[in-house]
C-alpha cells in the first residue's frame, strides 16, 4: 500500500463514520499521511482527527477513537494506535507496505507520472506585466496547466492577474537553466536572488542537489549494467531494506577498504547531510562498480568529521530511511495538481528539492559493495532509484530546466 492508497483508505474511513452518523462533518477532499513523528509508532501517521475535531464539535481524541475501528477493518491495515492529542498511527499488514505499485506506475508513465485531468477543458487566462520573472512563470504555467488537461492563454497589460515580486536585476548572465530556477524557486511574494550561488556545484545550491541526484540515478543504471543486472521493482519494503539497519538508513560494514574523497581526502561518512554532492560523470559510482578502487565524491564541508572505523558505508537502507522517499514520490501527482490549480511553479521546485534530499542517502546503497553479488534487493533498489530519476527529470522539464545525465 502506497501513501496515496493509504490516504484514500483514511478518507473512506471518514466517509463510513459520516454515513453511520458517528461524525457530522464534510468529508475532506484529501488527508495527509506521513512518517510517524516523535512519540509515534507504526508505518504511517495522520492528523485527520485533529483536522476534523472543530467541525465535528468533538475532542480530537474522541474523533480518533471513532475513526480507529473503521481504519482497523480496512484491507492492508494491521493495527491503528492513537497517540498524543489524536494522531492515528497506522501499521500495515506484512506485505502491505508495497512499493512495487508506486515504482511500476512511475516506470509505466515515465515523464507523464503525476499528469492528470484536474483542469480538463479549462482555459486559464493569464494577464502578465512585461517583466522577466512574470514571463518565466507564465511560460512554466503553460506546461504545468497542460499537464493537468488545461490550456493557458497569455496576454499583457492591465489588469494583471499573475503577480510576483520582480527580479532585482537581469538574470540572463546566469544562463537559461539557473536563471529559470532563480526566478521560479522562490514563492511569488519573495524577492528572487540573482547571484552566482545558483551556479555553484555544492550542497548549498538546491538546483545542483536536484540535478546531481538525477545524474546519479543515471550513473547507477549505467554501472548496474556493467555489473550485469537491471532494475526490477520489489513489492514491499523488505525487498529494499535490511530490518536490522540503523534508523539513519546507513550502516557501517565491519571490514573493507576506506574510501576517501579526492577533493578533500575526507572519508565519506554517515553523518553527511547530503553525501556525495560533488560533480562527476560516471565517477558517481559505488566502490564495487569498477574493477579498481574508486574515489567517493567529496563529503560536504558542512558535515561533521565523523569517520566510520575501518569500514565503508554498507548498502543496507532502513525502512525508516526509505519511507520519506516513497512518500515524496507518491506525493508528486498532488504537487503537480496544486501547482496548476494555484498557479505556483515554485511548489514543484521545492518538491523536487525534497525528493532529491530524501533520495541522496538512499542512492548510496543501490549497488553491491565489496564481494556482494547483485541480488533481488539491488534490482529493487535500482528500480526505485530510476523512479527517482523519472520524477526529477519530469519535474524539471515542466519548469523548462534541463536534467543532464552527467555533471
Amino acid at each position: 500500500m502506497t501513501p496515496v492508497e493509504l490516504s484514500r483508505t483514511v478518507l473512506r474511513a471518514v466517509r463510513r463514520a459520516v454515513d453511520g452518523g458517528e461524525l457530522s462533518v464534510t468529508v475532506p477532499e484529501r488527508v495527509v499521511v506521513t512518517v510517524p513523528g516523535p512519540g509515534g509508532c507504526g508505518d504511517y501517521a495522520t492528523n485527520v482527527a485533529l483536522q476534523l475535531a472543530r467541525p465535528a464539535g468533538k475532542p480530537a481524541l474522541r474523533v480518533a477513537e471513532i475513526l480507529r475501528p473503521h481504519l482497523t477493518d480496512a484491507q492492508g491495515v494491521g493495527d491503528v494506535v492513537v497517540t498524543g492529542p489524536g494522531f492515528l498511527n497506522i501499521s500495515l499488514e506484512p506485505g502491505a507496505a508495497s512499493v512495487g505499485a508506486l515504482v511500476r506506475e512511475i516506470r509505466d508513465r515515465g515523464a507523464a507520472y503525476g499528469h492528470g485531468d484536474a483542469l480538463a477543458g479549462q482555459i486559464v487566462a493569464l494577464r502578465v506585466p512585461y517583466e522577466a520573472r512574470a514571463e518565466v512563470v507564465a511560460d512554466a504555467l503553460v506546461r504545468i496547466v497542460a499537464a493537468q488537461g488545461g490550456r493557458v492563454e497569455i496576454e499583457h497589460g492591465a489588469p494583471v492577474n499573475l503577480r510576483s515580486v520582480p527580479a532585482p536585476e537581469d538574470p540572463a548572465p546566469l544562463g537559461p537553466d539557473a536563471a529559470r530556477w532563480a526566478l521560479l524557486y522562490p514563492a511569488p511574494h519573495d524577492r528572487p536572488r540573482i547571484t552566482a550561488d545558483h551556479l555553484v556545484q555544492r550542497e548549498g545550491n538546491p538546483l545542483f542537489r536536484v540535478r546531481y541526484a538525477y545524474a546519479r540515478t543515471r550513473a547507477l543504471t549505467r554501472n548496474a549494467a556493467r555489473l550485469g543486472f537491471t532494475a526490477e521493482p520489489g513489492d514491499n519494503l523488505d525487498d529494499l531494506t535490511d530490518p536490522a539497519a540503523a534508523v539513519t538508513g546507513l550502516t557501517v560494514a565491519p571490514a573493507g577498504p576506506r574510501v576517501t574523497g579526492t577533493a578533500t581526502s575526507a572519508p565519506l561518512t554517515a553523518s553527511s547531510a547530503h553525501p556525495a554532492v560533488t560533480p562527476a560523470g560516471d565517477d558517481l559510482t559505488d566502490p564495487a562498480a569498477t574493477t579498481g578502487p574508486t574515489a567517493a565524491p567529496a563529503r560536504p564541508k558542512s558535515a561533521d568529521p565523523v569517520t566510520p572505523a575501518d569500514g565503508i558505508l554498507a548498502a543496507r537502507p532502513s525502512a525508516a530511511a526509505v519511507r520519506p522517499l516513497l512518500a515524496a514520490l507518491a506525493d508528486h501527482p498532488r504537487i503537480l495538481r496544486a501547482a496548476a490549480v494555484d498557479r505556483g511553479p515554485d511548489r514543484i521546485a521545492r518538491h523536487l528539492v525534497a525528493v532529491a534530499d530524501a533520495a541522496l542517502p538512499f542512492l548510496l546503497t543501490v549497488l553491491p559493495h565489496g564481494e556482494e553479488k547483485p541480488s533481488a534487493a539491488h534490482r529493487a533498489r535500482l528500480a526505485l532509484a530510476e523512479a527517482v530519476g523519472t520524477v526529477l527529470a519530469g519535474g524539471l522539464s515542466l519548469l523548462g530546466i534541463d536534467a543532464p545525465d552527467h555533471l
